[in-house]
């Protein structure tokens, strides 16, 4: 299984939308758009980011599109976020994928957040370095209300 980033490609969008409308992804993320079936948002909000500093690429395992990783924000705040594909949770592609966007963009401190709840998504922080540095509460759209939140650091080596 090879797991590669690229550019993102406007014919990625539509994968990224279906995506990001499994319900148990969804929940899972819990901070997710107010309305994810909402397309001209969805695309609304891809048109602003492709066009921020944001650092955004898509994610291929043996060359389909299984999901999107990124560092987003203002320097000295940047934070990074992922989606994968919950037909490839499990596998190590989050990791690899979050390892090869960490080794391109070499800025440090990045930053994180995930459900408090989300084990998935907090192990994969802690393999690529991330140390929990703080807990947040904040409202979840997925859920329709605050729940705590994990913030994690990864700082210079």
């Amino acid at each position: 299984m090879e797991v590669a980033l690229r550019a993102v490609h406007d014919s990625d969008l539509p994968v990224f939308f279906r995506q990001m409308n499994d319900p148990e992804s969804i929940r899972m993320a819990a901070f997710t758009a107010k309305d994810p079936t909402d397309r001209d948002a969805f695309d609304a909000h891809w048109k602003r980011v492709r066009a921020s500093t944001a650092v955004n690429r898509t994610v291929l395992v043996d060359g389909d599109v299984v999901g999107s990783v990124a560092v987003y924000g203002e320097p000295g705040e940047r934070e990074v976020t992922y989606w994968i594909d919950r037909a490839y949770w499990g596998r190590g592609i989050a990791t690899a994928a979050l390892r090869a966007l960490l080794a391109e963009v070499p800025e440090r401190p990045l930053y994180a957040r995930a459900a408090a709840d989300n084990p998935g998504s907090l192990r994969v922080l802690e393999k690529c370095g991330f140390r929990v540095t703080g807990q947040d509460r904040g409202f979840a759209n997925a859920r329709g209300e605050e729940i705590d939140e994990v913030v994690l650091t990864l700082r210079a080596s």
